[in-house]
């Protein structure tokens, strides 16, 4: 994994040195659409963006933190407090841009009540991930959770497992796959999307958009002054942006104001997080 994160980071490199503008790495969808569609206001306001799209989420901070991006857009509040916390990266919360709902989605059953004892579960194994996966699925009355971890839940906080439900842990861009094998799997919007689910229509629970889990533009301390990064959050937290989020991904995907979301707080870690994995948000 190493290996590749460097090949990845060279890549970047190597991007950056053929075109000049302002370079922000983000996951194909939906970050990556937001952002091309932003190309054109951004270009009005003389801002050249590059987007560069990535789907290993070991390498965007770590970019960011290297110079060789500006800018990134693919993860939620939690999740760059949980990489700030491990990594020491001088990266901050520089705008909320859009929230994604956790779902629950089968290809074997129809609805939550058709699960049988035993069935096996697939879950994010980052611990922010981990702990939604595992807090929706007690909104639901699948578990019930000791309340010891509130924020980050670990499958060793479940007190109650009514129908002895197995849980496997996988990277969370692997959990459509998981299908084939698990009777549920949780999983996040962007990755819902790329496998051809709609999460309004096909998840059989969904987890309610008040959540602290809007994902952010992140940037380096200390260049929230730059005109270009200005530029780009005023483009990004646009009413033009937010229709275009709302019309094209019809409450799958929902907009949230320019405020940067509140932090949990340092409490909500309740471990490490797992080096050389890929994983998301």
């Amino acid at each position: 994994m190493r290996f590749f994160c460097v090949l990845a980071l060279c890549l970047i490199a190597g991007c950056a040195k053929s075109e000049v503008g302002l370079k922000v790495a983000a996951t194909p969808v939906p970050q990556a659409e937001l952002l091309e569609f932003a190309k054109e206001a951004l270009k009005e306001k003389g801002v050249n963006l590059i987007v560069i799209t990535m789907e290993d989420y070991n390498i965007p901070n770590r970019a960011l933190a290297d110079k060789e991006v500006d800018a990134n857009f693919f993860q939620h509040l939690p999740f760059l407090e949980e990489q700030i916390a491990q990594f020491h990266y001088p990266i901050e919360s520089f705008a909320a841009i859009e929230i994604e709902p956790m779902g629950i989605y089968s290809k074997k059953i129809n609805s939550l009540s058709a699960l049988k004892a035993g069935n096996l579960v697939a879950i994010p194994n980052d611990p922010t991930n981990e702990g939604r996966a595992l807090l929706l699925m007690q909104s639901q009355g699948l578990i019930q959770l000791s309340g010891q971890n509130l924020f980050a839940p670990t499958i060793a906080d479940i007190v109650e497992n009514p129908k002895s439900l197995r849980f496997i842990e996988v990277d969370a861009a692997m959990a459509p796959r998981s299908l084939d094998d698990a009777v549920l799997a949780v999983i996040n919007t962007n990755y819902a999307l790329q496998a051809g689910f709609f999460p309004q229509k096909d998840a059989l629970a969904i987890e309610s958009p008040k959540s602290p889990y809007a994902n952010i533009l992140a940037i380096r301390i200390g260049d929230e002054g730059r005109e270009d990064l200005q530029a780009l959050k005023a483009v990004m937290t646009s009413e033009a942006m937010k229709k275009f989020i709302l019309e094209k991904y019809k409450g799958a995907i929902l907009p949230v104001d320019a405020s940067p979301p509140q932090s949990l707080g340092a409490g909500y870690i309740s471990r490490p997080f797992p080096i050389g994995r890929a994983i998301l948000f």
